[in-house]
């Protein structure tokens, strides 16, 4: 019995009448009737109690019919489900980003895809560049917000900002009301770096710039995330180059000083699989794409 065949014995089932029945499903009353006969014989059950001048359902009917219903409803559901999920309306999508996203764009965006789609769950995963880049391979992210950029063949990569690197230190150091800072600063105190592991990593970006600009780092302090470098600073352990949207949110016991000359800057890109077909993913882009463009 198929689902067709189903809707003709649910059609029949409630208008107890053949001719009713055939005129709802706009077909012949012959063809209906045979159809009928095969899905009793195919069950080996009488279905109906036919009299001279109306018919009846028999309890493997009764049965059949609220079975029959329910059957079709969960199709119906099973159908808008996957429209649903088809068009990105909900399902599931798993982030992973840098954890310096979560002080610029990445919470805006993060807002603007749950106005657009509240349906999805949202799965957000605090990573580092290498973390990022081996859960991109293995499928077990679907988006990852890099910094830098994350370079694979298999990957398409958009940029969304690009920002200055600022010096984090402690506001117990005396910088007798300056704005800026000089590279000078890290012969004196720890420069703390991060993450210590994998590498390379944002840790390298840093160390290359720096060399780049002609100093070195000679007491270096690693630890293995952002929010635990920025920790060490309040504490008076060191001084960190970050990215300059990280001193948008106000810390105790750290300020921010810009670095002349400038010795580097650093980018946030959206990356995502090159074969990644789901709705949800180019949705959750083309919204970060639009956000970086309004703030920027």
């Amino acid at each position: 019995m198929n689902f067709k065949q189903l809707t003709y014995f649910i059609a029949v089932a409630e208008e107890l009448h053949f001719g009713r029945a055939a005129e709802r499903l706009d077909m012949a009353q012959p063809p209906l009737s045979r159809q009928i006969k095969q899905i009793e014989e195919e069950l080996g059950a009488i279905l109906f109690n036919r009299g001279r001048s109306a018919i009846s359902l028999t309890q493997a009917g009764e049965r059949l019919l609220e079975r029959g219903r329910s059957i079709l409803a969960q199709l119906e559901d099973t159908k808008l489900e996957v429209r649903r999920l088809g068009q990105g309306a909900e399902g599931r999508l798993r982030v992973g980003f840098v954890g310096s996203a979560t002080f610029g764009i990445l919470p805006t965006i993060i807002k603007s895809f749950r106005a657009n789609y509240p349906e999805v769950n949202l799965s957000l995963n605090p990573m580092n560049n290498a973390q990022l880049h081996r859960a991109l391979v293995s499928r077990e992210l679907d988006v990852a917000f890099a910094r830098p950029a994350l370079r694979d063949p298999e990957f398409v990569t958009k940029e969304l900002m690009e920002e200055k690197l600022i010096l984090a230190l402690p506001d117990t150091v005396d910088t007798g009301g300056r704005t800026v800072a000089k590279l000078e600063r890290l012969e004196t105190h720890n420069l703390v770096l991060y993450p210590e592991h994998p590498r390379p990593s944002y840790a390298d970006f840093v160390l290359r710039a720096i060399e780049g600009a002609g100093f070195t780092a000679p007491l270096r302090l690693w630890c293995m995330d952002l929010q635990t470098a920025l920790s060490l600073v309040a504490i008076g352990e060191g001084v960190c180059i970050v990215p300059e949207s990280v001193s948008t949110a106000p810390r105790k016991g750290m300020k921010f000083l810009r670095i002349e000359p400038e010795i580097a800057h650093t980018s946030l890109s959206v990356n995502h699989r090159l074969d990644e077909q789901g709705v949800h993913v180019h949705n959750f882009v083309k919204i970060a794409q639009r956000v970086a463009r309004k703030q920027f």
